[in-house]
């Protein structure tokens, strides 16, 4: 396997709380009934202008929306530090995962996130996973999923094939991307998106623990499920 590429919300970290609190915020100050959770879960994933604009039922991006959002965002994210509420912990098993497949040798780990660069460095550097990423790719740096650009950017970047190169996403717009792109689509079972849709896209995979993915893979199973704990 040349390279793994992880999405974030929903995959990686549970950000459910806080993006559902900032949306609930945005719509409340903008005069907007929030349609709810499912429909609110399902736009994760999409660059942050497409995703409002899909969500508020609007034929065009608001950059106003958008721009409320961002502020909204930031300031949950202090309020976070007291407030274990709008926490975004790590999906259980995702740091014993990252830290085996980091230490396979030819293994190349990437992010492809629809957040901004400067979300997904926070989130890089809140947990400590500077280095570890060989390749990482956000809505600053390609077109919304589910185009391929974010993928074929980093197989670019990090000389992978396509045949040896997974996509790891709990969202139609990321197995989407990987079809798209001609690598391995790899769904995960506690993400924010229903596991038979993700199948029905074409997802060859499904994770139903973290820890299972170098096994699906063909890759050493170097997790346990008691590591994992």
């Amino acid at each position: 396997m040349d390279l793994i590429l992880f999405d974030l919300d929903g995959t990686l970290i549970n950000s459910e709380a806080i993006l559902l609190a900032a949306q609930h915020e945005t719509f409340a100050r903008h005069g907007l009934a929030h349609p709810g959770r499912e429909a609110g879960l399902g736009v994760v994933g999409l660059t942050l202008d497409i995703a409002l604009m899909r969500l508020a039922g609007l034929s065009a991006p608001d950059a106003a929306l958008a721009a409320t959002y961002r502020e909204v965002f930031g300031a949950m994210r202090l309020q976070a530090q007291a407030d274990a509420a709008l926490d975004e912990p790590l999906f259980p098993g995702v740091s014993e995962t990252l830290a085996a497949l980091a230490g396979m040798p030819g293994v190349q780990l990437g992010i492809a996130t629809g957040k901004s660069r400067r979300g997904a460095e926070y989130i890089v550097e809140r947990h400590g996973w500077q280095g570890l990423f060989a390749t990482i790719q956000t809505a600053d740096d390609a077109p919304s999923k589910p185009h391929p650009g974010m993928i074929m950017r980093a197989m670019q970047e990090t000389g992978a094939q396509p045949s040896r190169t997974a996509m790891v996403g709990d969202a139609s717009f990321d197995i989407e991307m990987a079809v798209a792109a001609g690598v391995i689509p790899v769904a995960v079972s506690w993400g924010f998106q229903p596991v038979a849709t993700l199948v029905a896209l074409g997802a060859r995979h499904v994770l139903a623990r973290s820890t299972d993915l170098p096994g699906v893979l063909g890759l050493p199973e170097a997790v346990t499920a008691d590591e994992a704990v």
